[in-house]
């Protein structure tokens, strides 16, 4: 009898590993609950635990190198490989390029891009184990200029070729990447943002006020992470994923403008949005 059970347990199909950076909140939270209830046994890699028991949390500092490395090493002593690997940690800051401090722009990449670079070649060995999917969340602020969040909107820009990049030298493997691309989303992103204030941004309050301001209401008015969550899960199925997706009808379409438009015409769309004329 118990030859038989071993025989059937050894035909079941294996369960689905995923890892998700920056899982304890917001759009991370929700797809890592969006997996959970798929099936997935799944990871999330961050400073904060993740609530609940459906998720398993190894703690670490994206902003500080080997850190993820060292968590997704643990979490490999657990596993043979991984399914899924889901970037989603990020910072944001409101500041004039003029006055913006050298360790708060250097922290921002540390956690928007770096990390994400760490985490890729962490998991790299154990997604091509399983043929993999990783998917690196983006913004469409990496196509188009927030005024006074630059350093915010150059870290996508520099996420999405890193994702058309991985997936060059990777797809041969068995292992695809893909940067998916939400506009404003309404998770408490919007209020871990540091604004400068008068003191920082000095000349440049008033602007950053109503930039900043603009930016909140357009995140807050935006899509529910949720439905952020489950265009990650569905471009992890896809079985040819493109190299950049964005999620939304609305979002495709206005990234589909900002591609189309001449870059004076966008900008000066941009300005008006966020209150600079």
């Amino acid at each position: 009898m118990e030859q038989e059970i071993k025989r059937e347990k050894e035909h079941l199909p294996a369960r689905k590993i995923g890892i998700v950076v920056g899982g304890s909140s917001g759009i991370g939270r929700e797809t890592a609950l969006r997996l959970a209830a798929r099936g997935y046994r799944v990871y999330n890699i961050s400073r904060t635990p993740f609530k609940g028991d459906r998720v398993q949390t190894f703690p670490a500092d994206a902003a500080q190198e080997g850190e993820i490395r060292s968590a997704v090493e643990k979490i490999a002593a657990e596993t043979e490989g991984i399914d899924l690997l889901v970037y989603s940690a990020g910072f944001s800051m409101a500041a004039p390029l003029e006055y913006a401090k050298s360790g708060d722009y250097r922290y921002l990449f540390e956690v928007n891009y770096f990390g994400a670079v760490e985490a890729l070649k962490a998991a790299a060995p154990l997604l091509k184990k399983r043929g993999g999917r990783a998917i690196l969340v983006g913004s469409l602020g990496g196509d188009m200029p927030i005024p006074y969040d630059g350093f915010y909107s150059s870290s996508k820009a520099a996420l999405a070729m890193l994702a058309r990049e991985s997936d060059l030298e990777l797809r041969k493997q068995g292992v695809r990447v893909s940067a998916l691309l939400p506009g404003g989303t309404a998770t408490d992103f919007t209020y871990a943002r540091r604004v400068y204030g008068e003191e920082d941004a000095k000349t440049y309050t008033s602007s950053v006020k109503k930039a900043s301001a603009a930016l909140a209401n357009m995140e807050q008015g935006g899509m529910n992470p949720s439905l952020v969550a489950d265009a990650i899960v569905k471009l992890a199925v896809k079985r040819n994923p493109p190299p950049v997706a964005v999620a939304g009808g609305k979002n495709s379409f206005a990234r589909f403008m900002y591609k189309l438009l001449p870059e004076r015409v966008t900008d000066w769309y941009v300005a008006r949005r966020f209150n600079q004329k």
